[in-house]
């Protein structure tokens, strides 16, 4: 994984976080679900990249 690829899922999750939490305060349900989508995706593309890590080393 490169450390751009792992700059953009920081801080695509740390939007994600800030979304919900201030959907969370706001009492706005859509904004909180927006957030934590945000987190999901970045944890997903950060799982998918430790897999093609794991791959790249048994190489």
């Amino acid at each position: 994984m490169g450390l751009d690829d792992k700059l953009k899922n920081a801080a695509e999750d740390a939007s994600g976080k800030a979304k919900e939490a201030t959907g969370r305060a706001t009492d706005n349900e859509e904004l909180e679900a927006e957030g934590q989508a945000d987190q999901t995706k970045a944890s997903l593309k950060k799982a998918g990249e430790n897999i093609k890590d794991a791959f790249k080393k048994n190489d």
